[in-house]
């Protein structure tokens, strides 16, 4: 089977920067996530990481 798709894969112009493209939007997406996290402030952390955790009007009116 692999040979089989091996052979079309050889025979497309240009198939090398797929692979290449993928990395690169993998890598970017992690950097600015990583970014993201080092430069979000304390309290919107503390306050998204305490929302599960919140007793509301709705969860206290599920029967």
């Amino acid at each position: 089977m692999l040979k089989f798709v091996k052979g079309y894969m050889e025979n497309i112009e240009g198939v090398a920067t797929y692979p290449m493209l993928s990395l690169l939007i993998f890598f970017i997406f992690f950097v600015v996530l990583f970014w993201w996290v080092l430069t979000a402030s304390k309290t919107y952390i503390k306050e998204v990481s305490e929302l599960p955790l919140e007793n509301t009007d709705q969860n206290n009116n599920i029967v």
